[in-house]
């Protein structure tokens, strides 16, 4: 039988007003349904009876998991990499505005197949990527030959190393958040920034879409963030969110996958309309973005 998480307080901030938010069901992989739960303290969302760090490697063994396989099979995965192309030069040139450095030392979390460590080799910054999918790993080595290490290593780094930490929708898979906040402010220097891109369940889109909305991403997604959550577990870690950025992108790409998932076919014009809608609704208050990135530093 499967080791499954219960949880009876919220792992973010450990209070125990939880109440019952939605079901959702996982489209990518197992079509189990997993009930999502709602912090009323902090106002995060997670995922419930979630199966443990070892064995939650199954719900993305699929080709359709984009980020591991870089699959670009059917019409969404090639829109992706499309956009991929264009943001991974957003992303580097956000590194470098607000750590100010052409160059430094980047820890990269959850690389998955390395577009991301690379783009930043390239740009001549010293990288170090954590990646724990072994397929992934495979890619990242056959494809841009970087040699990313299991995500254990991060513990294993010296103090005040690095100039940035990038989690590119990464952290929601994280099962021992605590501990890694933590790790990172021992690892990051003084000066140092942390660049988080998260979903963010009260934009338009999720409203929208409901148990639908792609970006709960069941089981692989543990938390359900707000921007609220997110700046109360940067200060429970001694970080302060310092700017944060909309992922107009983002809004469409969920939407076509949301569409999906409710009708069981593709809708790209109906998509591309909830998409812009959702970033109209955005666009003078960037915290209601479907996605946003969040930059950190220390307390």
């Amino acid at each position: 039988m499967a080791e499954i998480i219960t949880y009876n307080s919220c792992p973010c901030c450990n209070n125990s007003n939880i109440t019952s938010f939605l079901k959702a069901k996982d489209y990518t992989v197992s079509n189990e349904v997993f009930e999502i739960l709602k912090c009323n303290n902090c106002t995060v969302a997670f995922t419930q009876n979630i199966p443990t760090q070892s064995q939650i490697g199954k719900y993305y063994q699929s080709t359709n998991y984009i980020s591991h396989s870089d699959t670009k099979q059917g019409l969404i995965s090639k829109i992706y990499h499309a956009v991929r192309n264009i943001t991974l030069v957003s992303k580097r040139n956000l590194v470098i505005k607000h750590t100010n450095k052409q160059a430094g030392n980047l820890l990269d979390i959850g690389a998955g197949t390395g577009a991301f460590s690379n783009a930043m080799q390239l740009a001549k910054w010293n990288v170090t990527g954590l990646e724990p999918d072994e397929i992934a790993r495979t890619n990242a080595k056959n494809k841009y030959d970087l040699d990313l290490q299991n995500p254990e290593n991060l513990f294993k780094q010296n103090p005040e190393t690095f100039d940035a930490i990038t989690l590119w929708h990464v952290l929601e898979h994280i099962h021992t958040l605590q501990e890694y906040l933590k790790q990172f402010h021992i690892v990051l220097k003084k000066e140092g920034k942390i660049f988080i891109a998260v979903p963010n369940y009260t934009c338009y889109d999720a409203g929208y879409y409901k148990e639908y909305w792609a970006g709960y991403d069941v089981p692989r997604h543990l938390y359900h963030f707000s921007p609220k959550s997110m700046e109360l577990l940067a200060a429970k870690n001694s970080f302060k969110v310092s700017k944060t950025y909309p992922m107009w992108f983002d809004s469409t790409y969920v939407a076509m996958l949301s569409e999906q998932y409710k009708k069981g076919k593709q809708n790209l014009l109906k998509a591309y309309f909830i998409g812009m809608l959702s970033n109209a609704k955005a666009m003078f208050n960037h915290k209601k973005c479907s996605s946003v990135i969040y930059v950190l530093e220390k307390l």
